[in-house]
């Protein structure tokens, strides 16, 4: 019975968890399979009858499959992810281990200021941007234009990376203030050990730092490739600026528009479960890989 009693008051304690786990993520996974498999047909002559929703099987995931908009998205996001990722871990690691090695009193006040970009939403950073990329109206494409240098940050080859300058400038923050709050874990002996035993600053963050934060550098990167595969509202505020950004520019957005334009939900999700699918290809393929080239280190 003194087992059974501790068994009982954890699951009673887990119970609210599971009941929310399932109702907010296990049913919308299942509902959206179950509509995937789905298609809406007209009886009647011309298919003026009544609609009804008849078994699909795999037609909506073919049809899906051989849309080149979707593929092209599709190519489109992992050429962003392949470029922006890297950046933003890059620039949040440099910034983390500048503000955990200073002493000066204005530290915390740069690590707000660098984090607070991410408690901005994600439409309303895309609409202030929007308006320092906009011709006529940007004073940074005024001054820019002052100085002989034409740009266009909303052109065909380069509407992109101004999205990614958007990504970049949310999530680089929080990224860091992720990676401060391993270094900060990390006992500070090791750091006056090295010290004490001649290595200079570089070494120190080369060899100790890096090394121990690599948890905190996987789980970020995680993050960033799922989140680069979900881009979705920045395209869509940008898209009415400039036509270079058209309904089907990331896969997201072509979801969106197929559930709530076109009216084909079952298209949709269909597109949104290949997604969640190659979410959880790359992720676990760079754990994979992370974990392979960990185990070589320590051989």
């Amino acid at each position: 019975m003194s087992r059974a009693r501790p068994a009982r008051s954890a699951a009673v304690f887990l119970l609210p968890f599971c009941v929310l786990f399932t109702a907010c993520f296990i049913a919308p996974i299942g509902y959206a399979l179950y509509q995937s498999l789905l298609k809406s047909q007209r009886s009647g002559p011309l298919g003026f009858g009544r609609e009804r929703e008849v078994f699909a099987g795999l037609g909506n995931y073919t049809h899906a499959l051989q849309d080149g908009r979707f593929l092209q998205g599709f190519g489109r996001v992992l050429l962003f992810g392949a470029v922006q990722v890297p950046v933003m871990i890059v620039g949040a690691t440099v910034l983390a281990l500048l503000l955990e090695s200073a002493s000066a009193r204005w530290v915390p006040f740069f690590r707000t200021a660098y984090f607070l970009p991410y408690g901005v939403p994600g439409v309303v950073a895309s609409i202030l941007w929007g308006f320092l990329y906009v011709p006529g109206i940007s004073p940074v494409v005024d001054t820019l234009h002052r100085v002989g240098w034409d740009v266009d940050f909303l052109s065909n080859g380069t509407v992109l990376w101004s999205i990614a300058n958007i990504a970049t400038w949310e999530f680089t923050g929080y990224n860091m203030l992720v990676l401060i709050a391993q270094l900060t874990s990390v006992p500070g002996e090791l750091y006056e050990a090295a010290v004490i035993d001649g290595a200079s600053a570089w070494q120190v963050a080369w060899r100790i730092k890096l090394p121990l934060i690599r948890p905190a550098l996987v789980l970020t990167t995680v993050f960033s490739i799922i989140g680069t595969l979900q881009l979705f509202s920045e395209p869509l505020v940008l898209r009415s600026l400039t036509s270079n950004i058209d309904a089907a520019y990331t896969p997201n957005l072509l979801a969106y528009n197929e559930a709530f334009a076109a009216n084909n939900y079952h298209l949709a999700a269909a597109m949104a479960v290949l997604l969640a699918v190659v979410a959880c290809v790359l992720s676990f393929g760079f754990l994979r890989l992370v974990g392979r080239t960990g185990k070589g280190d320590e051989r």
